[in-house]
């Protein structure tokens, strides 16, 4: 079998996208040697570049001219007698020719149209635009989780019959274990607390910081924040200025994949009461790494958490800060839910998720 994929975001896009793009690719090539992955795109970047490594992963360059994503890389992909074209962010290709070939794209998610306060309406148009013209001219549409195949059903009237749900991975490094001299080599590198509490993710409006930072306020509980920053930390950042809380909240910038995975290990437990989300990457991420979980108890973080994560309501910073401390209190009931928690992440493993998207490939043709 030969799959060619959009690695636009595989190439160019540092986390989000990307790292969905790469996994993706990396698991396929290493569960299913005997198939060709072809990667198109006008441009290669060092990014992925251990995956191009393998000797049936190719990079192919696009043809030039104009928009070539949307109206050359399709023929390109027949061109080279592909079986099956995977758009991995919500795009197909506009243009087409007549060779066979199958169409499948991944919808992460429709927040935009959920939650329209969070995007221009440029933005949102273009979103749409793209995402209900991709879902139509694909024979098959992959959803990442269950909320994201409602919300498909519901606002893009696509029919349940044409959506598979497969499940998103992490990144291998979450499932290492890091050295000992590594983990002290973080901790003192980033001026860690002996314990802490950790929150990863965009630090904007919808993935709810400041309920946590009011969570820890009036506790002893130091709080360790990693993610990029957006308008929304300016507003965070003046509630911990207003309530002395500098010395108790850590932003930690300039972080390794490396890094991260040793920083979620070193956590008590990881906090993340987003208001919505696709799938919940960093919450998966939590469990693999045994470190026990609290998230909101809507869309589907229920589904990446499972049923020994503590689930809150997001806006509630009072539910919040019962939670965190009944945790923070009790070890043991720390260990119990962490070890369970991974257990269940092994349904998330590089193996299963492989073998889901190569029987769902098989499944089409």
């Amino acid at each position: 079998m030969k799959i060619a994929f959009d690695a636009k975001r595989f190439f160019h896009n540092a986390s989000g996208l990307g790292n969905y793009s790469r996994d993706l690719v990396r698991m396929l090539a290493r569960y299913f040697p005997e198939n060709e992955y072809l990667l198109l795109n006008k441009n290669k970047s060092e990014k992925g570049n251990d995956i191009l490594e393998n000797s049936n992963v190719h990079f192919i360059e696009t043809s030039k001219g104009r928009m070539s994503r949307q109206f050359k890389m399709g023929i390109d992909a027949q061109k080279e007698k592909a079986d099956i074209f995977h758009g991995l962010s919500g795009e197909l290709p506009l243009k087409w020719d007549t060779t066979p070939i199958k169409k499948v794209v991944t919808i992460h998610d429709l927040i935009f149209v959920r939650y329209p306060q969070y995007y221009s309406f440029f933005d949102r148009k273009i979103h749409l635009w793209k995402f209900k013209r991709a879902a139509r001219i694909a024979d098959n549409i992959i959803a990442i989780s269950e909320q994201t195949k409602e919300d498909i059903i519901h606002f893009l009237n696509v029919p349940e019959s044409k959506i598979e749900v497969i499940y998103q991975g992490c990144h291998h490094a979450f499932k290492e274990q890091q050295s000992e001299e590594l983990m002290q080599q973080v901790k003192q590198k980033f001026s860690l607390p002996e314990r802490f509490i950790l929150n990863v993710g965009t630090i904007e409006d919808r993935k709810n910081l400041l309920n946590i930072v009011k969570a820890v306020k009036g506790t002893d509980i130091p709080l360790v924040v990693i993610g990029k920053k957006t308008k929304y930390y300016h507003k965070v950042a003046a509630f911990i200025s207003k309530n002395n809380l500098k010395k108790q909240v850590y932003f930690l910038e300039g972080v390794s994949m490396d890094e991260l995975a040793a920083i979620y290990k070193l956590a008590d437990i990881f906090v993340y009461p987003s208001f919505f989300e696709g799938f919940g990457i960093p919450v998966i991420e939590a469990l693999f790494s045994k470190t026990v979980v609290i998230t909101s108890n809507r869309s589907c973080l229920p589904e990446a958490g499972g049923k020994d994560s503590v689930y809150i309501n997001p806006e509630n910073d009072l539910d919040i800060q019962s939670k965190i401390q009944f945790l923070w209190d009790n070890e043991a009931e720390r260990k119990r839910r962490s070890d369970k928690g991974f257990e269940f992440a092994q349904k998330f493993s590089d193996q299963a998720i492989a073998t889901d998207l190569m029987n769902f490939y098989q499944k089409i043709l």
